[in-house]
Formats: structure tokens, C-alpha cells, sequence
């Protein structure tokens, strides 16, 4: 008896020594437990931090003119209105959300005039992308994530937001976006951020929960419970690629390569678009912290914001004032010899901060012809733009 009890002892340590290896151990890391952070990468002398523009959880930047545009609210609001953590208190929300427009040469700030937007409630902006139109350049379209209040009788803490996406046109450098849809459909579920097309009808986007509330919500970290899905005006809604871990950000090169951020994957999955609009998975980029939103750079490299201590940008969002330290990654496609050998991207980090100068950051966008890094986040109180 004594024999079998031992080898059942010994069978379970090497188990849980298995276990610990393998995933207990990566999962802490990726928490930010055993990690100091450094701070490298920004110069202050380099860098002006904006005021006026707060809580902006995504910025995409105009290319052709440098022209930066941000998703924001105020401080106050992500604290009581924030779907995407669980924060349901739709009466603290902002009734003045805004997109707005930074010029980097004159560090102006311009709130967008939304027209012809005719809703019950105020629009509450998360995720947003901003294309060029594919007939005329200087025409965008905005596609903006909008977490509307579900409708008044039912408990958002039982029901979940009521998420769409909406669309609207503007100008380049103009002051007013008008709105042209709003796209409600079941397979937008918890939407986080979303990649438009030039056509300003179709649109891929992230669900970073497989259901609005309950306790399989919470599951998103552990289980492949998150998705990709894609929009046509004219032909509908799908699923475009499901079954994927603590889906956030998500990019869209110009020859229909998707990036998609994994937030607790700390890892970047990449798709190729297929003719009937399902993503089929080419490859996984492991880059080994919590991840936010993504862009492009005209040199067609990947950056993405991430988070050292993940636990600090919890409390960021609950108290805005509390520092999270802030990464920023860029990744490439590698032209040394090791490529040779299977690793096709490489993955560099650019900089950390300790949250002093830059804090919850979940956007960094590289300006690569102008040499600009800018970085914002969902709760922060500044916008930083430096020179590098």
C-alpha cells in the first residue's frame, strides 16, 4: 500500500511539475509576475506629452499627412462605462465621446463634428479605423466600435452591451464625419476594435469575449473563446476565423494580410483573406507580454502596445491615476540568415516605461516617414508624441 502510495505522489509532482512548466509558469509571466520593468526607448527631450485629449483607446494615423486621429472620452467615463472590462454602469458614461484630430506640426487638437448620427443614446467609442476611400483620397471612412446601453427595461449585467459598429465619412483635414450606418448583427458580440475597407461597407472585426456577461466570459484567457468576424452593408455578417484566444487588436495590410493582437496569448496570429471572406491562420508571432491594439507603419511593419504588469493596468482603469507600465513591440519579416531556419518574423521591443512618462498606453503608431512615435490609452490622461 505504502509502494502505491508513493508512485501516485510521485506520478502527481511530476504532473504538476509538467503543468507548472508548461503553462502555470508562461501564463504568470505573461501576468507580469517575476518581471522587472525597464525603462528604455523615449527620450524625454524628445517627446511632448498633448493635454485636452483623454482616454483614447485607439489613434490611427493619416499617412499621407500625418494627420493622427483618436478615439476618445473622458477618464471618467471608462471608469463606469467600459464593456470590454466589465464596467456596466451606463449612467456614468459620456454623453460627449469624440473622434478626434491631432496635427503633429502644430500639436492641435480638433473635436470632429458627428452628423446626420441619429440615435437614442450618445455614441460611447472603443475601437475605430480610418481608411482612405478606394475612389477618391481624399474621402475616409470611419468605422468606429460603438457599446451602446442595451435598451431600457433589461439589466446590462445580464444582457451586455448593446455593441455595433458605425460608419461615417469625411474629408482629409476636415472637421465633421456624417454618419452613414449602423451595422447590428449576432455575430457582434463583444466587439474591440475593427479593420474598414476603402469601400466603406465592409469590415473585418475582433470579439475579445465569446459572450457578453456571465461566467464563460471570464474564460477568454484560458480557452479559445474569441473571434474574427467580417461585415458587408450588403451581404451580412460572419464569423471569419473563431476558436481564438483573448482576440483585441486588429490590422489590415494592403494585401489582405489580418494581424490579430492576442491579449493573455501575449502573441500575434496572422491571416490571409480567403474569396469568401473567412481568414485562414499562416502563422502565430509569440512576443511574450499582454498585447492591445495594433498598427502598420508604411514600411509594412507591425507594432503593438503591450503591457508589462497587466495587474497595474487593471488598476489603471479603475483608478486612472495609478501608473501601468507601457512596451511597445514592432515586428517584421526577417531578411537574416536565420530566416532560413523557420523564423520569419522578427519581434523587437522599442521601448518600456514605467509608467511615468508614458501610462496604459494601448496604442502606439509609428509615423515611419516622419519619424514620429505617438502612443495613447484607453484610461490615460495625455496623448505623448515623440520624435525618435
Amino acid at each position: 500500500m505504502a509502494n502505491v502510495l508513493l508512485t501516485v505522489v510521485c506520478v502527481s509532482c511530476a504532473i504538476l511539475a509538467v503543468f507548472y512548466q508548461m503553462y502555470l509558469d508562461p501564463f504568470l509571466r505573461i501576468l507580469g509576475f517575476f518581471r522587472t520593468v525597464q525603462t528604455f526607448g523615449l527620450d524625454d527631450s524628445n517627446c511632448k506629452k498633448i493635454p485636452g485629449v483623454q482616454a483614447c483607446e485607439k489613434i490611427v494615423l493619416h499617412q499621407p499627412t500625418g494627420i493622427l486621429y483618436l478615439a476618445c472620452t473622458s477618464q471618467e467615463s471608462r471608469v463606469n462605462w467600459s464593456p470590454a472590462t466589465e464596467k456596466f454602469n451606463a449612467q456614468g458614461r459620456s454623453a460627449n465621446d469624440y473622434v478626434a484630430m491631432f496635427d503633429p506640426a502644430t500639436l492641435k487638437v480638433t473635436r470632429m463634428e458627428f452628423e446626420n448620427f441619429e440615435s437614442d443614446q450618445p455614441i460611447s467609442v472603443h475601437g475605430m479605423d480610418i481608411v482612405p476611400s478606394a475612389t477618391n483620397a481624399r474621402e475616409l471612412y470611419v468605422y468606429l466600435v460603438n457599446h451602446r446601453a442595451p435598451p431600457a427595461g433589461q439589466d446590462v449585467t445580464v444582457v451586455g452591451a448593446d455593441s455595433v459598429i458605425e460608419v461615417f465619412k469625411g474629408t482629409v483635414f476636415g472637421k465633421r464625419l456624417t454618419h452613414i450606418q449602423t451595422i447590428r448583427d449576432p455575430t457582434i458580440i463583444t466587439p474591440n476594435d475593427v479593420a474598414g475597407q476603402g469601400d466603406g461597407k465592409g469590415f473585418f472585426f475582433t470579439n475579445d469575449h465569446g459572450t457578453k456577461t456571465g461566467f464563460a466570459r471570464n474564460l477568454n484567457g484560458f480557452f479559445p473563446t474569441t473571434s474574427v468576424g467580417y461585415c458587408h452593408v450588403d451581404r451580412g455578417c460572419k464569423i471569419a476565423a473563431s476558436s481564438l484566444l483573448s482576440s483585441n487588436g486588429i490590422v489590415k495590410a494592403s494585401n489582405d494580410t489580418i494581424y490579430v493582437a492576442s491579449t493573455l496569448g501575449a502573441k500575434i496570429t496572422v491571416f490571409e483573406r480567403q474569396a469568401d471572406d473567412s481568414l485562414l491562420l499562416t502563422d502565430v508571432i509569440p512576443v511574450g507580454q499582454a498585447l492591445d491594439n495594433l498598427s502598420l507603419d508604411s514600411d509594412g511593419v507591425v507594432w503593438a502596445a503591450g503591457f508589462p504588469k497587466p495587474s497595474d493596468m487593471v488598476e489603471h482603469m479603475k483608478k486612472p491615476k495609478h501608473l501601468s507600465p507601457t512596451s511597445a513591440f514592432k515586428i517584421y519579416i526577417n531578411t537574416g540568415p536565420n530566416s532560413f531556419y523557420g523564423e520569419k518574423y522578427k519581434v523587437e521591443k522599442v521601448l518600456e516605461d514605467d509608467g511615468k512618462m508614458v501610462s496604459g498606453s494601448t496604442s502606439v503608431v509609428h509615423d515611419s516617414e516622419r519619424k514620429r512615435l505617438f502612443l495613447h490609452g484607453t484610461a490615460a490622461s495625455y496623448l505623448t508624441t515623440c520624435n525618435i
